[in-house]
């Protein structure tokens, strides 16, 4: 007697999800939470927002009545901030490298620029924040200013404001095309800090190099921006001060990020 095997069940044909790639919005606010939740990261910011604070209390204390003015809060306390804000575009550029998170991060999102996109907007998020803190700071110390003998005056043109955004920018963009060029923290914190300072100290005393150094010394170029008018010289010498010490370096690190062997 023959039997006859039952017939296989049928399995239904399984649909995978397409698997979406995270966008650039999600990605910046993945390096917004790193810059935070990174010890040398958090340090900074709250380093940034005392120094703030701390150079707001020196001027109240010992400041003229007269200099106690949101003009004066406001210029003095960008000058520290720009210093520290570019050690931040270093160690978010270079984290990834000095943590051995490299491979991780561009297993999970193959294009690179995709990444380094992600954390040019984070820092430059960072900066307009600074920002806000500069201002509101400075604002509580007008007030205090004019409840205490002070001048508190107001007295201030929007077009600071703005400079005072490009200024942090500017520098925080600057520290990270360093960051991304030498893809090593001490390195890209030394080298941002020290070759400007040199052409800047070679430009006052070398002769020859004076007249170029009125368009590629950024200590020179940026200055203008503290005040409340920049002439169109000036923006042109702040343009080419910009292309020199922030484009290139973003170009050259970007490419050698991109070409970089990751193990």
């Amino acid at each position: 007697m023959t039997t006859t095997a039952a017939p296989a069940p049928s399995v239904a044909p399984q649909h995978r999800a397409p698997v979406c790639r995270p966008s650039l919005l999600r990605l910046s606010g993945v390096e917004l939470r790193k810059l935070v939740d990174t010890r040398a990261g958090r340090w900074l910011l709250i380093t940034i927002g005392l120094v703030v604070v701390a150079i707001v209390t020196l001027l109240l204390i010992y400041a003229e009545d007269s200099e106690q003015t949101f003009f004066t809060f406001f210029v003095t306390s960008l000058l520290p901030v720009n210093v520290l804000l570019p050690v931040l575009g270093i160690l978010s550029i270079t984290s990834e490298w000095s943590q051995r998170t490299a491979l991780t991060t561009y297993a999970l999102v193959p294009r690179r620029e995709r990444v380094v996109a992600a954390k040019l907007i984070a820092v430059v998020l960072a900066a307009l924040a600074s920002l806000l803190v500069t201002v509101a700071v400075a604002g509580v110390g007008t007030l205090v200013a004019s409840a205490t003998g002070g001048a508190g005056t107001w007295q201030v043109d929007a077009a600071l404001i703005v400079n005072g955004a490009i200024v942090q920018v500017t520098g925080v963009l600057m520290g990270a095309a360093f960051g991304l060029l030498l893809l090593n923290p001490p390195l890209a914190i030394v080298g941002y800090l020290l070759l400007p300072t040199l052409w800047s100290v070679l430009g006052e005393l070398v002769r020859p190099l004076r007249g170029p150094a009125e368009w590629l010394d950024t200590s020179r170029t940026m200055e203008p921006l503290f005040t409340n008018h920049v002439t169109g010289e000036q923006w042109g010498r702040l343009a080419v001060s910009l292309l020199v010490w922030m484009v290139l370096p973003l170009a050259a690190g970007l490419f050698r990020t991109l070409r970089r062997e990751v193990s």
